[in-house]
């Protein structure tokens, strides 16, 4: 079988549970090397870099706040030190938190403020420690969400925020980008069968009325079905896209 990924390193956020885990490896899947960062599921990305190993890549789970910006550097120099380079760099780490309405007065502004840490600073912070090790033709694939653009419903405000924000340092980076041949893009996930999805929704098995009918394909999407989309644009045929946003979102709002 053609591996297009073979002979490359990448770095997948987040990478212990849910989209992060599935990039991974379908990334493997492809032939990539793949490190895979995590804040406290030292077990779960263990469990995760035993599956990429089983496929025959090299594999490595490295312990990193995203919360903490400070941590962006060390986090790609580790991935360099341990797999010899970096060529893709997927931002997947975020949180998404129970939203209130901006006028709420028991909105909780700290648990706000590390959503943006997380979701916004850390994101840009780990393009601008990668982008001093990527080579030419590198890649760079941001998750974010299809509220980043489109918001049914209130108490998203921050969360939509800090997406959309992303959206706009993708652009910029992907003109600052181009001379070199990396591509920088976002894939705006729509509502998936994870922890976070669940914990914001309270159940993916069942969505609420209002939320199925914002969707033009009622349902969750698969993780298989988002990770394909980055691993597409991590791959040899997606050198002319960038500055691009891929929305798999089942039609959100559409």
């Amino acid at each position: 079988m053609s591996k297009p990924l073979a002979g490359k390193v990448a770095l997948v956020t987040g990478g212990s549970r849910g989209l992060g885990a599935a990039t991974a490896l379908a990334l493997a899947d492809q032939g990539a090397d793949v490190a895979v960062s995590y804040v406290a599921s030292a077990a779960k990305a263990a469990a995760v870099v035993a599956s990429l190993k089983a496929k025959g890549v090299r594999a490595v789970a490295i312990q990193a706040d995203q919360g903490d910006p400070a941590s962006a550097e060390p986090l790609i120099a580790n991935v360099v030190e341990q797999l010899g380079k970096l060529d893709i760099l997927v931002n997947n780490a975020a949180i998404a938190l129970q939203g209130k309405t901006i006028d709420d007065p028991e909105i909780d502004n700290d648990a706000m403020d590390r959503q943006w840490a997380i979701n916004t600073m850390g994101v840009i912070a780990a393009i601008r420690a990668a982008v001093k090790v990527l080579p030419e033709g590198g890649r760079i694939i941001s998750v974010g969400s299809g509220v980043g653009t489109r918001i049914a419903f209130p108490g998203l405000t921050d969360y939509a925020a800090s997406k959309a924000a992303i959206v706009g340092y993708t652009r910029g980076a992907a003109r600052d980008l181009g001379r070199r041949n990396i591509t920088v893009n976002v894939v705006q996930a729509g509502v998936m069968d994870t922890d976070m999805a669940a914990g914001v929704l309270g159940s993916v098995e069942q969505l609420p009325p209002a939320f199925e009918q914002a969707h033009a394909i009622p349902r969750v999407a698969a993780l298989s079905e988002v990770a394909a989309a980055i691993v597409f644009l991590a791959g040899p045929d997606a050198g002319f896209i960038t500055g691009s946003i891929v929305d798999v979102n089942g039609g959100f709002t559409a």
